[in-house]
């Protein structure tokens, strides 16, 4: 099974627009980004379903044991 990281394209974009009672991120274990996509779907807040499941609002990369160290994931509700 594979991890994928789910993160906005563009935090500012309208499905986030209201900020509060929404999810910025998710690291999902799925076979498939499509199934990854669907998973986060289920677990959208008010920025909505479609949110992750559209490639243009959202990104999904897979998470690979080969890459470089860092920080996967950090969702900062940052003041504007």
């Amino acid at each position: 099974m594979k991890l994928w990281h789910l993160k906005p394209v563009d935090d500012s974009l309208d499905p986030w627009a209201a900020w509060h009672d929404c999810m910025f991120g998710f690291v999902v274990r799925a076979d498939s980004e499509t199934l990854a996509r669907t998973i986060a779907a289920t677990k959208a807040g008010d920025e909505g379903p479609k949110a992750w499941l559209l490639a243009k609002n959202s990104t999904c990369e897979e998470l690979r044991p080969d890459g470089q160290a860092g920080v996967v994931m950090e969702a900062w509700n940052r003041p504007k």
